[in-house]
């Protein structure tokens, strides 16, 4: 809300200015009505320059606050796309599996493939290779050091 009551304060203000510079012209005459019209065109530009600077401001701070905040958090380099396309690669590729190993050895070698199936995509999901590393994942203060 205070966008908006600043908002209006300015446009107050500018309405001010305006009431003035008509005022000023009337009195003054036709003869210095282009340098009271430059006069409040300069106002308004000053007045635009200085909304569009505090709002670039804003966003660069906003922006350099994200970016510290995230190297202080640094996320997982896989992502859900990652982690779907892995899944939907094995399932595509264990129909020519599970068909070989039940072909060559019957009931047991299915059994096999799926569970390695099934064990490879376990490890990928759980995010296991951070675990078998000995990285800590963040949970501690120090998540940029190894675990010994």
């Amino acid at each position: 809300m205070t966008g908006m009551d600043t908002t209006g304060a300015h446009d107050a203000d500018l309405k001010k200015e305006l009431n003035a510079t008509l005022q000023a012209r009337r009195e003054l005459g036709d003869e210095y009505e282009s340098a009271l019209v430059d006069s409040f065109l300069e106002k308004v530009d000053q007045r635009i320059d200085d909304s569009v600077e505090r709002r670039v401001r804003r966003q660069l701070a906003e922006q350099q606050m994200v970016t510290a905040r995230d190297s202080r958090n640094p996320k997982s380099t896989d992502t859900f796309g990652e982690r779907f396309g892995f899944a939907i690669v094995s399932l595509v590729l264990a129909i020519p599996l599970s068909a070989i190993a039940a072909g060559i050895s019957g009931i047991g070698g299915l059994l096999v493939a799926w569970t390695g199936i099934v064990g490879v995509n376990a490890f990928q999901a759980v995010g296991s290779s951070a675990w078998l590393f000995g990285r800590n994942n963040g949970s501690s203060k120090n998540s940029d050091t190894w675990n010994d």
